[in-house]
This record gives C-alpha cells, structure tokens and sequence, in this order.
C-alpha cells in the first residue's frame, strides 16, 4: 500500500501531482477531477487567456489572470476540499502577476519550471501556507534555488520535482544535445536532492519524479527507487474530464512511438512533442504573417525575429482541435494510450486500493 503525500500543509491521499499541461490542456476540469480523486491536481498557466472568452485581443495579461482564477474556481466547485495547485513557467512575461493571481484563486501549491524560480518566496511572502515546489533536473540546480531561498528569503521548498529531460513531455529545462544520451540518471538525481537537502539542512524533503510514468509499475519502481510521489502529466490527456478538444486528445490515440520527438521552441528550450506536422506548425504562421500579439514570454525567437512559429498559437489551436496545424506537446510514453479513459479508472489502476474500496 503506497503512503500519502505530505507537502507543507497538505496532504493528499495518493502520491501524485498532475502535471501541469499549458495552453488550457490541464485547466479547471482535470485539475478539480485529479483533486477529487485524491491527487494533486494542477492548472497551468501558460495561456491560459487564450480560448478563455476573457481575451479580445488586446488585454492578454489582464484575462490571463481573470482566466487563471477562473479555472481555480472551476477546479474548487469539483472538487471544493481538494488540494489544487498551479503551474506558473518562470519564462511567462506575467509570471509574478500570475503568481499573484494564484493566490488570489486560493492555491494551495506552486510549481515553477522552464527557469529557476528565484524571487518565488517574495512573491508569496504574505501567502505563507502556500507550497512552493520548483522543477530541477539537477542536484546543482535544487543547490542554487536552495541556498538562494534560505539567504534571502528564510524559505526553503515544500517539494522539490526532478524531471527527466530524456521522457518528460512539453519544455524542458535541458540543452538539446544533452537528452537522449543516456547518462541522466533521474533517480540518482533524486536521492541526490534528499541527500542534499538531509545532510545540508537536516530537512526531509519530499522529492517528486516527473517523465516517463505511465503506470502502476512505473509509479512502484519511482516509490522503490527513493521517490516520495510521482508527476504525471501525458497520461491524463485521454481522458473524458482533459480540458483538450476530442481531436487533440485522438492525436494521442493516433500516435506512434516514433512521431515523438523534440523540436525547438521559440522560448529557447527543447520541447517534446508529436512532430508529423512540423512543417505544417511552421508554415501557418509564416503564410499568416502571425503577428505577436500578447508578448506571453519573456524570451522568445518568433517575438524577436519571426524565427520558427508562435508558441502559444500553434499550442492554441491543437487545444482548440486544430492538430493540422497546432503543436501537440507529450511525452515520450504517449503512443501508449489506446482508449479515452476516466481519472478515477487511472486512480484505479494506479492504486489498487482504490478500486477495492470502491468495491467493498
């Protein structure tokens, strides 16, 4: 029988977060549907105006924190005790705005990646049950966050998510010539951070193990291998409650193991996903004349200097049900998936006692 989580002040009855998908993939509905069933459940910031009804065009940054609290709100009327989170890249131009809004929605956690979320701890300053959990994927980085937090800020992380690079689906927060190699070791890296943060600061950190976990046998090798809960993101695309269009989530269905790949995004980091329509993705833009509209990050080659394709669009319309042109993000395990599932029967799968329960 696999234990709780505990992170800060909450804790939740199974050991799993769910990845937080941008662009309205994870959104109210499976972030209130993974908390009900006794996970944490996570909505994602990036873009979250777009496809809001908030957003006219001119106002990105006001509705995508009008947005973000409404999916919070959404995610709450399903499931009003869960524990329900955030995901909020440090690479968004609003991140500190959407930190804020955050907390006005009433997270319980944060989770920060694409970047090293330095000043968290003083955007939260006065939210102090808030969880703060950054995504590394080295012991050096969870170093650097650490040590910044406790000099300046007396704060140190609820959790800590290791996410490995060579499987995890979306950005990741590697160079491209470093995945795939083979020499990361992702449950080196997470005992390495327990490690670190026991014999540092004499603190169990809860440690999470993000990419690559599919099923039940992945999630008991995460637990065996020193992991406290794993991050599941991709898994959770087919299902009914997935706040993705029908087309986007037959794109998982549809997928082979060798239409997944890792392209260049324009935010400057590699990113994992379905890559049959790279061209297409491209050429929508380039004959559209797309302009950059909203600014959404803080860096980025298409904002700069029409290099490669706007992120957040082509994100845009795979949600929307354009997968023609649209880019859908996954991991590597996403050619898995081979029927529109429920949450709750991949709570039961991922946890058997779950399903006895409800049996008995």
């Amino acid at each position: 029988m696999v234990k709780p989580l505990k992170i800060g002040k909450y804790e939740v009855k199974y050991p799993l977060i769910q990845g937080g998908m941008g662009v309205r993939i994870s959104a109210g509905s499976l972030a209130g549907h993974v908390a009900r069933c006794g996970g944490i459940g996570i909505v994602a910031s990036a873009g979250i105006a777009l496809n809001s009804g908030l957003y006219d065009g001119t106002n990105y940054e006001q509705a995508d924190s009008e947005a973000f609290k409404a999916e919070l709100a959404k995610a709450y009327s399903i499931a009003p005790d869960g524990v329900i989170g955030v995901n909020v890249m440090v690479a968004l131009a609003d991140f500190e705005q959407l930190v804020t809004a955050a907390i006005e929605g009433g997270a319980k956690v944060i989770i920060c990646g694409a970047g090293l979320p330095m000043t968290l701890p003083g955007l939260t300053a006065h939210a102090p049950d808030v969880a703060l959990i950054p995504i590394v994927s080295s012991v050096r980085a969870a170093q650097l966050i650490a040590k910044k937090w406790d000099k300046v800020y007396k704060r140190f992380p609820d959790a800590v998510v290791v996410e490995d690079p060579d499987t995890a689906g979306g950005h990741l927060g590697e160079k491209m010539e470093n995945i795939g190699t083979g020499e990361y070791d992702q449950y080196a890296t997470v005992r390495g951070v327990k490690a670190f943060f026991r014999e540092e600061y004499g603190l169990d950190m809860p440690v999470i193990a993000a990419g690559g976990i599919w099923d039940r046998a992945d999630l008991l090798n995460a637990l065996e291998q020193g992991a406290d809960g794993v991050q599941m993101a991709s898994r959770f695309v087919p299902t009914v409650e997935c706040d993705a269009d029908d087309s986007f989530k037959q794109a998982y269905l549809d997928c082979r193991k060798e239409d997944i790949g890792l392209i260049m995004s324009p935010a400057g980091l590699p990113g994992r996903a379905i890559l049959r329509n790279q061209e297409q993705i491209i050429l929508y833009d380039q004959i559209k004349a797309t302009t950059c509209s909203n600014g959404c990050l803080k860096k980025c080659s298409y904002k700069e200097s029409g290099e490669r394709f706007c992120i957040v669009h082509s994100l845009d319309r795979a949600q929307r049900g354009d997968v023609a042109t649209g880019l859908v993000f996954c991991g590597t395990n996403a050619w898995k998936a081979d029927r529109i599932t429920t949450v709750q029967e991949i709570f039961d799968e991922l946890f058997a006692e779950a399903a006895a329960e409800k049996a008995a």
